[in-house]
């Protein structure tokens, strides 16, 4: 069953501009250590990265309804992909029991790039 669904859209530019004021400050906020550590070295490539799991992380929360803030933070949320590189997102077990109540919950995203945006949809599914 499908208990909620998230879109979101960054403008890549505005996440540059982000990273040319405060990258360190911004990363540590945004991604976990794992996604840190899978960071593209190349500039265009770490911006598209970053600005795509901002998006991603962003849709998760509007799926589960809650928003970032207050029940959720950047890093209960964690993109990391598989071995054929697709994005897998894992949700801590506290916020999923939390909000959904249970732990069984599985979370389907789609992440895309173009020269100006990131965009990403999150499902939720108990």
């Amino acid at each position: 069953m499908i208990i909620g669904t998230g879109i979101d859209i960054v403008e890549l530019p505005r996440i540059q501009k982000i990273i040319e004021r405060q990258e360190h400050a911004f990363v540590q906020r945004v991604l976990t250590v794992r996604e840190q550590e899978a960071m593209p070295e190349a500039p265009g490539r770490r911006t598209e990265y970053i600005a795509g799991r901002f998006a991603v992380k962003e849709a998760i929360s509007k799926a589960l309804g809650t928003g970032i803030g207050g029940v959720v933070s950047f890093h209960d949320m964690e993109i990391i992909p598989d071995a054929s590189g697709r994005p897998i997102a894992h949700i801590t077990e506290r916020v999923l029991r939390e909000v959904t109540g249970t732990s069984e919950c599985r979370c389907h995203i789609s992440l895309t790039h173009s020269r100006e945006y990131a965009a990403a949809q999150a499902i939720l599914e108990i």
